[in-house]
């Protein structure tokens, strides 16, 4: 049964990767830093570097043979739902990956909402309780959830849940984030969506 948010067409309305991005970048060249407070510069800082690390992805993925070759096996329409905002690393890390990967079918449509704007959808897809973004939802063409994804690869989703134990402060706590994934290069959110797509392609066989 489809969510109401779906019924009303919010995630249909979304924006595409390339608005999302133009966005972005518009609200950089057209923000004046000096006219921001501390904390709104600080997530203006975190804004820029989020869209340098997203270009640099744009610029080097390629998606490899064998999800190229399960993401073709999708002969049904599908939306493709990330909800997030542009001042999150993880997003910056993540969602750049996903674009790429729905860029090869034609029956799949990303759209992105934004997390502050929708709460009301947000909260459906909570992480440990709290509001944690990226979150991927996928849908048939009538709005039936196929499977979810995010807010990060499991790998460095226990390592952050470890540091935070062990009371690693934010700084370093996302400085060692940071660096999991420059390591990892996408290779694990490759291999989670690639599973997810292979069991639904899979049942529907």
């Amino acid at each position: 049964m489809a969510h109401k948010f779906f019924e009303d067409k919010i995630p249909q309305n979304g924006y595409t990767y390339e608005e999302y991005r133009k966005i972005t970048q518009e609200r950089i060249e057209n923000t004046r830093p000096d006219k921001l407070s501390a904390k709104e510069s600080e997530r203006f800082d975190f804004i820029k570097l989020n869209q340098h690390r997203s270009s640099r992805i744009d610029k080097c993925y390629e998606v490899a043979d064998k999800l190229i070759k399960e993401i073709n096996n999708i002969y049904e329409p599908e939306l493709w739902m990330v909800i997030t905002e542009n001042w999150c690393g993880d997003s910056a890390q993540n969602l750049p990956y996903i674009a790429k990967i729905a860029k090869l079918n034609k029956n799949i449509d990303l759209r992105i909402i934004l997390r502050d704007s929708h709460p009301e959808i947000m909260d459906f897809y909570l992480t440990n309780g709290t509001r944690s973004i990226p979150k991927l939802v996928v849908f048939d063409a009538e709005g039936n959830e196929r499977f979810s994804w995010g807010p990060r690869p499991m790998e460095v989703q226990k390592l952050f849940e470890q540091w935070k134990a062990e009371g690693i402060v934010k700084p370093e706590l996302y400085e060692k984030l940071h660096l999991w994934y420059s390591k990892d290069k996408g290779k694990s959110i490759e291999k989670e969506i690639l599973h997810l797509i292979q069991n639904l392609n899979m049942k529907v066989v």
